[in-house]
């Protein structure tokens, strides 16, 4: 018979290790949960943050942000956000700029009365590493990076991460994202499919997406003509010696002819450096105009409330507090501090002019719904070009035209127009908004993200329609 002193020491012992176990590293969801970020307003949803470790040759770890659904969050799908860039954080923009829960402002974050986890569990993902608080252990990994690398992380990531969430494997997943997400998207569901993950892949949601580098870039030019950035002859020189089609591109995909440079340096004088490309009608933040952040600002627009444009250097200084960074159980490392697009990253750009359609024609064949919408305000990757090649896939598929190309309604305004292909196509446009449509027009977005009854009119008809990304 053990002594009671014995006694003590192993029911201690025990105590230890089952505590052990519990907040350990198989209980990342207990370590990573974010208690209350400096400054947060009151809330009862719970929110995580941490990291993925992911164990090869390189090691590296992905960092996370989520945040459970305000309510019912047991029966309402997940959701993955991925920003583009290539190399921009989901975190920073996507959650904190876009349509997270929170947004800074001055020292505090105030309440997002548009947030997206109203309606889903929201997951934001720094990918690949080198990406905001994401980072590779080897630095060596920074040196070539490219899209069939970032989608087999994400996707290792996906595995390793409902491992740790268990009670999300089974849930209705979507992935969704916006820009250069036109690639790591489409390719990251393609990628699940033939892993045959279990993982319970529904649709898919992509926003001003880079999808054919021809068809995108060759847009510019009659949008910016068309809304009055450029003169007829600049217009016609862009037609005549800025063909992207014909341009053989060098190992930027910025790389252009010295004549098609001369172009582009010509509308840039026009345009003038007070107005932002990626939202034609933006206030520039005039603290910091020649931020490399800048091109991704945006202003609400479309209701009487407005937001702060400087929205995003605020973000910037609120995620490189310390108490910020310990609160979301995050680190900086081989690198002085946080960034909205990655510093260190050499990513791949020859990856710019693979063309998704094919990748895109593959899901659809599979039966993964796919949802396509565009801000029109962006004069960078335009909506002219985006439904151009949403229109050849639904050509090439054979889908009939379900819904015609018709007005949507937010409330008693148009919220913008939509057309529907079968019933796993779908391509909308959001009234007023940027290349960040969530960021410019959040009511709008969330509407078409929530499937808010919309009121459509066809001929003498009046009906009532949902149109979403969840459920797509």
């Amino acid at each position: 018979m053990s002594e009671p002193w014995i006694l003590s020491a192993k029911l201690l012992f025990g105590i230890i290790l089952m505590h052990t176990c519990l907040n350990g590293v198989n209980s990342i969801p207990v370590a990573d949960e974010v208690v209350k970020l400096p400054g947060q307003p009151p809330v009862t949803f719970k929110q995580f943050a941490g990291y993925i470790s992911l164990d090869e040759a390189k090691p590296r770890s992905l960092f996370y942000y989520f945040v459970e659904a305000e309510s019912n969050s047991s029966s309402k799908p997940l959701v993955l956000w991925l920003n583009g860039g290539p190399g921009c954080s989901s975190v920073g923009e996507g959650a904190f700029v876009e349509h997270g829960p929170f947004k800074p402002s001055g020292s505090v974050l105030v309440k997002n009365e548009y947030s997206w986890n109203k309606e889903a569990n929201m997951l934001y993902l720094e990918s690949p590493a080198g990406v905001g608080f994401s980072y590779s252990v080897d630095k060596s990994f920074y040196l070539s990076v490219n899209d069939v690398i970032t989608a087999r992380d994400n996707l290792n990531f996906l595995e390793k991460w409902f491992e740790n969430f268990p009670e999300y494997k089974n849930r209705d997943f979507y992935i969704t994202g916006e820009s250069y997400a036109g690639h790591y998207v489409p390719q990251l569901a393609n990628l699940i499919l033939k892993s045959k993950a279990k993982i319970n892949l529904k649709g898919i949601a992509i926003g001003n997406p880079l999808l054919e580098f021809n068809t995108d870039f060759n847009s510019r030019g009659e949008y910016l003509w068309s809304h009055g950035l450029i003169s007829d002859a600049t217009y016609d020189l862009f037609n005549k010696v800025c063909n992207f089609s014909t341009i053989r591109r060098q190992a930027q995909y910025k790389s252009m002819t010295p004549k098609c440079s001369q172009v582009s340096n010509q509308a840039s004088r026009e345009i003038g450096r007070f107005i932002n490309s990626y939202d034609i009608t933006l206030d520039v933040c005039l603290s910091n105009v020649f931020s490399q952040s800048q091109v991704l600002l945006n202003n609400f627009r479309g209701t009487e409330t407005k937001i702060d444009v400087c929205v995003e250097d605020e973000t910037i200084e609120y995620l490189n507090r310390k108490d910020v960074q310990t609160a979301l159980h995050a680190r900086l490392m081989g690198v002085s501090q946080w960034g909205p697009c990655s510093e260190v990253l050499n990513y791949d750009m020859h990856n710019l002019e693979i063309p998704m359609s094919p990748v895109l024609t593959s899901l659809l064949k599979s039966g993964i719904r796919v949802f396509v919408y565009s801000g029109d305000q962006d004069s960078v990757l335009p909506l002219t070009g985006t439904r151009s090649v949403v229109n050849s896939l639904a050509k090439e598929l054979r889908l009939n035209t379900t819904l015609p190309y018709r007005a949507w309604f937010n409330g008693n305004q148009v919220g913008g127009w939509i057309q529907v292909y079968g019933d796993v196509l779908s391509f909308a446009t959001i009234r007023g908004a940027a290349h960040e449509a969530p960021f410019s027009q959040p009511e709008r977005s969330l509407a078409l993200f929530k499937g808010k009854p919309c009121i459509v009119k066809i001929g003498s008809y009046i009906g009532v329609m949902n149109l979403s990304f969840l459920g797509i």
